[in-house]
């Protein structure tokens, strides 16, 4: 029986890889550029979802992004009650990603709302009453340069990555003319279950046609409001450390360094951020000694910008709507609803 402790393999990070570049891809698709049967692809994929050490998961599109108001919120509260909250919070549909750090706030946390209004009562109303929570600082992002979904881990060769990455949709549609409607919520929550679920297993638990739920996908990937990402196990597969940034650029030369930092192999997140530092970047790394390489390598590349603050993660609870075991393993779902209205979880 295999450990589900055990390290991933070098053909399931392989896959891992082809998937964040084709998420839904079907088996032959991915079979071929891995160089493998298609049954092979399927039944490694299931081994690696049994275990809880990847899955694919709905994403907000370019599009999406900006229409919704997303923060990074620091949540403090005493050494003891850290655990406690953070499963709360957890629970949370507007809760993304739940980190436990090292730094002046236990918690990290990625936030997702409708508007700036929801948000304002999420942070102002909601958090500071849960229990223990002695304190909040939220950061609104003003532009997100490139979020999680976007990471990838280079195991495939030139070749197959070319093979894979198609490029995005060019959406005509002006931003504001498109919008997420109940319907596309519901399928969206589903999706949130298993993102390779097929049209017709969708289809049944929304209590439409496999045609239908299709069209609405394809309609919300080619409007920019969807996308999909495979996630997994970053401590078994080579990433165990997380650093969070907060950074000074100059605003004159925000926009071109945000835009030449996403070009990083190690940046998850990227972010204009309000407050008193204007830049976020969140990377993976494969070691703590990583860290100042890292920084030295942005200090190198970008005399003008100063790093302020570093937070370190010492566990994520919560990936964007995956509760995670120690060893970053996903055990349950938690689905996100970032369009109701903001409100304490029991």
């Amino acid at each position: 029986m295999q450990d589900d402790a055990a390290l991933l393999s070098e053909d399931e990070l392989a896959l891992i890889n082809a998937l964040q570049l084709r998420p839904r891809g079907s088996w032959s698709e991915l079979g071929h550029a891995l160089g493998v049967d298609p049954v092979t692809v399927a039944r490694r994929w299931q081994r690696l979802t049994r275990r809880g050490a990847a899955w694919v998961s709905p994403s907000p599109g370019p599009r999406l992004l900006d229409q919704i108001t997303i923060a990074y919120v620091e949540i403090g509260c005493t050494a003891d009650a850290a655990a406690a909250v953070s499963r709360s919070l957890c629970e949370h549909p507007h809760m993304v990603t739940v980190e436990r750090c090292a730094g002046t706030y236990n918690l990290l946390a990625t936030v997702a709302a409708r508007d700036l209004a929801d948000m304002s009562r999420y942070t102002l109303d909601v958090l500071p009453a849960v229990p223990h929570v002695a304190a909040v600082r939220a950061r609104i992002v003003t532009h997100m340069f490139t979020e999680g979904g976007r990471w990838r881990i280079d195991a495939l060769a030139p070749d197959q990555r070319a093979e894979l990455d198609l490029p995005p949709p060019q959406p005509t549609v002006p931003v504001r003319a498109v919008r997420i409607d109940d319907a596309d919520r519901a399928l969206l929550a589903q999706l949130a279950l298993d993102g390779r679920a097929s049209h017709q297993s969708l289809a049944t638990a929304v209590g439409s046609s496999a045609s239908t739920v299709k069209r609405r996908l394809e309609r919300l990937t080619r409007l920019g409001l969807l996308q999909f990402r495979c996630d997994f196990a970053r401590p078994l597969g080579g990433w165990p450390v997380a650093v969070t940034l907060w950074l000074d650029a100059p605003p004159d030369q925000l926009a071109e360094i945000g835009d030449a930092i996403i070009r990083l192999p190690q940046t998850r997140n990227c972010a204009a951020i309000s407050g008193g530092h204007n830049l976020l970047i969140q990377a993976n790394l494969h070691s703590l000694a990583d860290i100042p390489r890292f920084e030295a390598g942005l200090a190198a590349a970008h005399p003008a910008l100063s790093i302020a603050e570093r937070t370190v993660t010492l566990r994520h609870d919560k990936l964007f709507g995956h509760l995670l075991d120690p060893r970053g393993r996903s055990r349950r779902v938690v689905r996100a609803d970032i369009w109701s209205e903001p409100a304490a979880t029991a």
